[in-house]
């Protein structure tokens, strides 16, 4: 029996008595999300590790802007490549690894499948890296790092010289 939009609770049920809508109807979920764009929390994980990576880039870019002009940044979850001899884990040296783990490699500039050119990318493998990084600080030193390696490694420098730029 319901009265003006009120049911009085079954016999036996305690709480308050279930509404006639739900909020995640026919399985489709939330229809608006849970948080606004204004809070800090909106960000995702890979939104905030995207600008982790940015802030890490952006002293080597300052000092080394005219040679890596046709070099792109990449982000991707998870590496998935194997090393070249699984027996004793070598990587080649435009992977920057942590033992069996990638953690970034460099693609050197060519031609794709449709005789197009390609630019040189570095890509950064998100989860390898956030694992390695207990705060925030740690997670832009070792972007930093890798990136140290992976410049250098695209310029056929050393990577101290890529910290120091040049003189």
């Amino acid at each position: 029996m319901r009265f003006d939009g009120f049911r009085p609770p079954r016999a036996g049920r305690t709480g308050p008595a279930r509404s006639a809508r739900r909020r995640e109807r026919r399985g489709r979920g939330l229809r608006t999300p849970l948080l606004p764009p204004s809070v800090p929390a909106w960000r995702s994980k890979s939104d905030e590790f995207d600008a982790v990576a940015i802030e890490a880039f952006a002293e080597i870019d300052a000092r080394w802007h005219d040679e890596l002009a046709g070099l792109d940044i990449a982000v991707d979850e998870i590496p998935r490549m194997l090393p070249r001899d699984p027996e004793t884990i070598q990587w080649p040296d435009e992977v920057t690894a942590d033992g069996a783990i990638p953690l970034a490699r460099l693609i050197p500039a060519g031609v794709d499948v449709h005789g197009q050119p390609t630019r040189a990318k570095i890509i950064l493998f998100r989860r390898p890296l956030e694992s390695r990084a207990r705060r925030d600080t740690e997670l832009i030193e070792l972007i930093h790092e890798v990136l140290v390696q992976q410049v250098a490694t695209h310029l056929g420098v050393d990577e101290d010289t890529i910290d120091r730029g040049l003189d």
